[in-house]
Order: C-alpha cells, then sequence, then structure tokens
C-alpha cells in the first residue's frame, strides 16, 4: 500500500481553510486506500493557544500529524532557513518512523524547499502543490507590498520548489498559467483544483427560524457571506452596495459572518452608513455551527476585488456555498471565473463597484422563478466536478509516474 507524507504549515485541530482542504484530501486519499500522514511546520504551534498542548505526534480526525517541535527565532531571511531545516529535520525524523513512499509538500515555498532536501537525501520523489502565491497573499493581507525585498525572496523561493520538484500541483489554471509563463514545462504541472467534501457540505440542514428572528432576518431576503474579513475580499464594496440595494428592495437584509482584519473597519463603516439597520455581524461561529448560518442566506456573494491573488486563485467558499444549495453571485475576477458560469451556476458582477453589485443582486432576487434551476446547476457542478471522492483520484496517475520514474530522474511527464 502506497505511504504518502504530507509536508504542511499547519492542520487540525486548527481551522482555516488550508486545514480543512489538507483534511479533505487525506481523508479522501484514505478511502482510496491509501496510507498517509502529515507533518506540520513551526507555525502550527505558533498559531495555538499559548497554554496549548502539542504532542510530537497528534491524532485529530483520524489523521495522523508529527509536529515539528523546535522554536526558531532571528531576522528576516534567516529565520526562514532556521524554518526550513527545522521543518526537514521533523520531516526526516517521520520517515524513519513510518517509511513513506512519496513526501506531498504544500505551500508555502518552506515546506516545498524542506521537502526537496529530505527528498534528495533519502531517495524520495517529491510533488509540490500550491495553493497560492504566498507573496501575493501577503499583498492581498496587508502584509507585503509587489516591490519588497520580501516579494522578491518569496518569489524566488517558490521558483526554486517548482524547480526541484519531481512534479508540481496547482489549484487552478490561474497559478498553472503563471508557472508556465515563468518558464516552467506545462509537462511539470497539474491542476488538483478546490473541492467540497459531498459527505460534509452536501445535505444542507433546514433553516432555523428561531435563529433567523433573533438576527432580525424573519421573512427577509437574506444576502450575505461566511469566511474571512481580509481587505481582498471586498466586503467594503458590498456594505458600500447595500444603500443602493435597499432602494430597489426594502425587504433585503446582509448577514456577515466571519472576522478578521477588516472587521473593525467593515463595522464601523456599516454603523455609519444609512442602511446600518439591514446590515447583521454575526461574528466567528463554530465550525460545527457553519452549516446553520448557511440555512439562513438566500444569496451568498463574493465580492472579491480585482488583483493579482484574486485573478489568479480560486477560493473554496463559493464551492461549499453551491454544495448547500445557495445561490451564488461574485466579483467577475479570473479565480471565480474558474468556479462561475454566468447565468448557469451564479451571478458574476464588475469588480470593485458598488452600484454594479448593488444592480446585480436587485436584479437576482427579482428573478425568484429561476433560482431553483441555477441552484441545481450549481450543486451539481460541484457534485460532478469539484467533488473530492473525485478530485483526488488526479493525483494517483502522478503519483504512479513518480514512483515507477524515481530511479530514472526527477523531471517527468506530469499530464
Amino acid at each position: 500500500m502506497t505511504r504518502i507524507l504530507h509536508i504542511l504549515d499547519h492542520s487540525l485541530p486548527l481551522h482555516s481553510g488550508y486545514a480543512f482542504r489538507t483534511r479533505a484530501i487525506l481523508k479522501a486519499q484514505q478511502r482510496l486506500g491509501l496510507e498517509v500522514r502529515g507533518v506540520t511546520s513551526v507555525r502550527h504551534q505558533a498559531s495555538l493557544p499559548k497554554d496549548a498542548v502539542v504532542d510530537a505526534v497528534e491524532v485529530h480526525d483520524g489523521l495522523t500529524f508529527h509536529r515539528t517541535m523546535e522554536s526558531i527565532s532571528g531576522p528576516p531571511g534567516l529565520r526562514e532557513w532556521r524554518d526550513i531545516a527545522a521543518l526537514a529535520r521533523a520531516t526526516e525524523a517521520a520517515c524513519a518512523i513510518w517509511k513513506p513512499d512519496i513526501l506531498h509538500a504544500h505551500s508555502p515555498a518552506l515546506d516545498g524547499l524542506a521537502a526537496l532536501r529530505v527528498g534528495r537525501k533519502l531517495g524520495l520523489p517529491v510533488l509540490y502543490e500550491i495553493r497560492a502565491f504566498w507573496e501575493d497573499a501577503a499583498v492581498g493581507n496587508g502584509t507585503g507590498s509587489p516591490g519588497s525585498a520580501k516579494y522578491w525572496l518569496t518569489r524566488q523561493m517558490e521558483n526554486r520548489a517548482v524547480a526541484g520538484a519531481d512534479a508540481v500541483a496547482v489549484i487552478c489554471e490561474g497559478l498553472r498559467t503563471d508557472l508556465i509563463g515563468r518558464g516552467f514545462p506545462a509537462s511539470k504541472i497539474m491542476v488538483s483544483p478546490n473541492g467540497v467534501d459531498m459527505e460534509m457540505f452536501g445535505n444542507p440542514v433546514p433553516a432555523d427560524p428561531e435563529r433567523a428572528k433573533a438576527l432580525g432576518l424573519a421573512g427577509k431576503t437574506v444576502i450575505g457571506f461566511i469566511g474571512s474579513y481580509y481587505p481582498y475580499e471586498g466586503l467594503d464594496d458590498l456594505i458600500a452596495a447595500m444603500p443602493l440595494l435597499l432602494e430597489r428592495n426594502p425587504d433585503i437584509r446582509l448577514l456577515l459572518v466571519g472576522g478578521g482584519p477588516a472587521e473593525a473597519a467593515l463595522q464601523a463603516q456599516a454603523a455609519a452608513s444609512p442602511a446600518a439597520h439591514a446590515i447583521c455581524f454575526a461574528g466567528r461561529v463554530p465550525h460545527h455551527d457553519v452549516e446553520q448560518y448557511y440555512s439562513l442566506i438566500d444569496i451568498l456573494v463574493y465580492p472579491r476585488k480585482a488583483m493579482r491573488l484574486t485573478e489568479t486563485v480560486t477560493p473554496l467558499k463559493p464551492l461549499e456555498a453551491m454544495a448547500q444549495g445557495r445561490l451564488v453571485a461574485a466579483s467577475n475576477v479570473g479565480g471565480h471565473r474558474e468556479l462561475i458560469t454566468d447565468g448557469v451556476t451564479g451571478t458574476l458582477f464588475a469588480a470593485d463597484d458598488p452600484a454594479a453589485i448593488a444592480r446585480s443582486l436587485a436584479d437576482l432576487v427579482a428573478a425568484r422563478d429561476g433560482w431553483d434551476a441555477r441552484r441545481e446547476a450549481a450543486r451539481a457542478f460541484v457534485a460532478e466536478e469539484r467533488n473530492w471522492a473525485r478530485n483526488v483520484e488526479r493525483y494517483q496517475p502522478v503519483y504512479q509516474r513518480m514512483l515507477d520514474r524515481q530511479a530514472g530522474g526527477r523531471v517527468y511527464n506530469a499530464a
């Protein structure tokens, strides 16, 4: 039985899109008959509460994770190389215990470079998977800038990880096109798109009337967003659209579920808006309760701003909304166009334009006779094209070719 060791930034029990994608991949691979484990970096512990107890090997939701138990410090640049070295040592220790056949590293590039060190030393093939270019994610999160030394260095590390890996996986065509533009062979790069665990999201719960009443949503048409409040998500544009939207339909309400760096600014903007009475912040909710909030929302809205990050990376949340049988409306950026067919599985509107958001949502609310067909088409797309039970099979032929060619060189055709 083939053993796959996944090298990760962080994992369960942390709750994040990254951790949930990891969980979905590993669970689906288990169902295919593969043996899987993970190794997490020093950043996993750094994200836990200060009083959290971390063991060298932990099991969460039936998945085994080895932890990098070291702590690192130092100035930028040196700290990253120490991070790579620490993760490489933890990965090598896990290999000594568990004897994997393949190393499957997931971005950031620090993880890929750690996996390459171990792969070269132990003679193991390495697949490096990119979920986003982290230099662009830093720009989107407001923690980096395109012209900075950090941006350049991160990009060079990414290139080095891609060049050294036996095969590369990316989550969408936007990332694949970018890498090909950098000069990497298309034959080396496979697409492993974001998916949904239909066993988890495919059976939506009925709406809770008491919860709707408590939030002031009873009898209203509810548009909403569930996720992290980063500036690039464009929630400020959605809030700015609300007064215009209410002019068309005063019974519309906006429900925002989650939290993040832009939360305080968004709450202040909403409080100052003439539509303040129609905007509800539910805050962060436990992961097991998220379905209850999906059930309250008629239209999930994703107004991401136009920038490199959103043009090249596909988000996960719209797929979860489709699986839940919700209508989806999103800005017309590259990452959304890979997921949504305008007028068929969802609605696309101009990015960075509150008036366009208001017009599109008002028109969608008014076209209720087409809602059922739109929901059915979207859910069928997820079940057939973006279901993890099927998505994970894309790795299988790549893994097999890696094993077949292990003795014959590191570069091969991943297509």
